[in-house]
């Protein structure tokens, strides 16, 4: 019984693709879409500068968060994406002569996002690959120090350490997917790869140069105005 039901399903969704025309991401359309997104930063740090040790170096943990954005067709095939995101939060912890002493920190990121993208296939079509590249802003915000960084940097309790992440721009490259689900809604995966680096500075007048280039998974639910 199932496998005469098959071609029949099969059939009608055929049917209903064919007939829902304006499943296009056509020249002109405004999608809509939230969903959520995870950045995992791949952290390439430099060395604390003195009296640290040599090879003090720090790493970043990645984080998750509730995200949307906005798209706009220019045309049927390049479209201009604004991802949208509440800040996402970081612990930064030690590396290198340090690995093992914990959570150094936390740091807020906020990442302000505008990507062209190409889409491949016909404007209509249900499945929809795309590229894009664009530019990235990383907004640090609101760093907390912890115990264990003014341990290992000669704080105390009455002055302890604190610290700072340096807002920079990068450049961000995009690839992805987009399936029509009904006329006016759609389903969207896509990896980014962001390349950016950031100077982290302590109350001690250390500094530390790290490279932070985030790799970033992004689902989201959209709708077609």
């Amino acid at each position: 019984m199932k496998t005469k039901l098959l071609p029949g399903a099969v059939a009608a969704v055929a049917a209903l693709v064919a007939s829902c025309g304006a499943l296009a991401q056509s020249a002109g359309s405004i999608v809509v879409y939230g969903g959520a997104v995870q950045i995992n930063p791949k952290v390439d740090s430099g060395d604390l500068t003195a009296p640290s040790l040599p090879g003090t170096k720090v790493d970043v943990k990645k984080a998750s968060q509730v995200a949307g954005g906005i798209t706009y067709y220019w045309t049927d095939n390049i479209s201009i994406d604004l991802p949208l995101s509440l800040p996402f939060k970081h612990d930064v912890v030690g590396a290198g002569a340090i690995d093992g002493v914990g959570k150094l920190g936390t740091v807020k990121a906020l990442p302000i996002t505008l990507l062209a993208q190409y889409r491949f296939g016909e404007a209509n079509s249900m499945f929809r690959p795309f590229v894009g590249a664009g530019l990235t802003y990383g907004y640090f915000f609101k760093p907390r120090a912890t115990a264990a960084l003014s341990g290992i940097t000669g704080g105390t309790p009455s002055n302890p350490t604190t610290l700072s992440m340096k807002s920079r721009m990068g450049t961000t490259l995009e690839l992805g997917g987009a399936v029509n689900v009904t006329r006016d809604w759609s389903a969207s995966l896509s990896v980014t790869k962001t390349f950016i680096k950031t100077t982290g500075s302590l109350s001690t007048g250390q500094t530390i140069e790290t490279t932070l280039d985030p790799v970033s998974i992004k689902f989201g639910i959209g709708y077609r105005f």
